[in-house]
């Protein structure tokens, strides 16, 4: 008997989505979208709020009159990407497909999709801020040591507070900066409870803000991206820019930025539909972008390797 591709194809996306979640060091940032509208494609609807301060109460007329606006702004999502992959039909059986399938699918998300999403997110924030030239949030030059770490981290944490910002706040930082913290922290770290796509994790902390340790090669001003047919980019992913400086840690404050990843519409075709080869054939395309909200833009502080 066939496989119902169309049901198989259902599965993978939704599986496929929940794994990008939670396997993504960015995956947090998805929690902000929950009041996001999304029809499929590439475009999503953000919800826009903006309220009027305190007035003076009269006694005799009362209360001020007050407004609000609520409006949806419309974003299309820039990083639209996909794959095809083949399964030979003599390699593949229709009662082996979904196993085999499923472990191609996940080992291609865990080694390059969420890798990706990671890298682009974190140096989308990292464009903006830079852009931004917000006085004091950006530091440049600093190679992690254990005797000036925690101060530098705890300065970053500073700023922010001294902004006017007391809510949570999510580090993400290199393994060589959790190196020199660690050495000198030594037992003392304190450890805090973040939730990635419904679960909750236990990271180390400062101040009571989580810290998320994200390889180095996520952590980059910029990143080019490869359109997986130009020659010297067939091996598709991402690769650091051309321009691009290392980043040591970033501070965020946890509803600063929206994320969306969305895989739209993983498609399956059996051998006898498959018009190219004697193979199973899946498409992966996922749309996934990141925006910086504009109040909390200003929040966010980055700490750079490399000279400005």
């Amino acid at each position: 008997m066939a496989i119902n591709t169309l049901a198989t194809a259902t599965l993978f996306q939704e599986t496929l989505d929940k794994v990008a979640m939670h396997e993504a060091l960015t995956g947090w940032m998805e929690a902000n979208a929950g009041d996001v509208i999304y029809n499929g494609g590439a475009e999503i609807k953000i919800p826009k709020m903006s309220l009027q301060g305190l007035g003076d109460y009269d006694r005799d007329n009362g209360y001020t009159q007050g407004s609000v606006t609520l409006e949806y702004e419309t974003r299309k999502m820039t990083q639209d990407r996909g794959r095809k992959f083949s399964l030979d039909a003599v390699d593949v059986d229709e009662t082996n497909f979904v196993a085999t399938a499923s472990t191609v699918m996940g080992e291609f998300q865990r080694v390059h999709v969420v890798p990706e999403i990671d890298a682009y997110r974190l140096s989308k924030i990292a464009t903006d801020v830079i852009a931004a030239s917000k006085t004091g949030m950006i530091e440049y030059g600093y190679t992690p040591a254990e005797s000036t770490i925690l101060r530098k981290m705890k300065t970053g944490i500073k700023k922010i507070r001294d902004a006017g910002y007391n809510g949570d706040l999510i580090i993400h930082a290199t393994g060589d900066v959790m190196l020199e913290l660690e050495m000198f922290l030594s037992t003392k770290m304190q450890t805090a409870t973040i939730s990635i796509g419904g679960i909750d994790l236990t990271v180390p902390a400062i101040d009571k803000c989580a810290i998320i340790e994200t390889p180095q090669n996520r952590m980059y001003t910029s990143i080019k991206m490869n359109d997986g047919k130009t020659a010297g980019q067939e091996v598709g992913g991402y690769a650091k820019g051309a321009t691009a400086k290392d980043i040591n840690f970033m501070i965020i404050p946890k509803p600063g930025a929206i994320a969306v990843s969305k895989q739209d519409k993983m498609r399956i075709f059996d051998p006898n539909t498959n018009q190219k080869a004697d193979a199973w054939a899946m498409d992966y395309r996922r749309f996934h972008d990141v925006w910086t909200k504009d109040n909390t833009l200003p929040l966010i502080y980055l700490n750079i390797k490399d000279a400005a």
